[in-house]
């Protein structure tokens, strides 16, 4: 993750929390990212990988338990399945996301350094959580 300043103005998602993706989608041992703002032009996010299905909280539907390399205390957070995206080319489910929230979020920052959107937080209970799923977070 780069190290990223946080937006003057947070954007409001309508993308994210419309996404229409299944628990299904995903499975143990895949890479994904959760994108978490822009640097530069592009997206970023945090890179984790899948381990295991795990309920989320906040959503009260399925979710599943991702590894942070660099998490540290957070070395484990639960999220839900329409916060991941795969980083292959070859998914095109998760190309059409990445390309709403890329044609959605690019324009609105010129900066050349990082802008984390601030969409996410993690609550006490590791849960990932969106803001438009705001229940149980901090």
């Amino acid at each position: 993750m780069p190290d990223a300043s946080r937006a003057a103005f947070i954007p409001a998602d309508a993308i994210t929390p419309e996404r229409d993706i299944t628990h299904e989608h995903f499975a143990p041992g895949d890479q994904i990212v959760v994108i978490k703002g822009v640097d530069d032009g592009i997206l970023w996010g945090d890179v984790m990988t899948v381990v295991t299905p795990s309920w989320h909280t906040p959503t009260n539907e399925d979710g599943w338990r991702l590894r942070d390399p660099n998490g540290g205390a957070l070395s484990f957070v639960t999220g839900h399945p329409r916060y991941l995206v795969h980083p292959s080319q070859k998914c095109p489910d998760c190309l059409i996301y990445h390309r709403a929230l890329q044609d959605y979020l690019v324009p609105r920052f010129s900066e050349r350094k990082p802008v984390d959107v601030g969409w996410y937080s993690v609550t006490e209970t590791n849960q990932l959580v969106h803001v438009a799923d705001g229940r149980g977070s901090r």
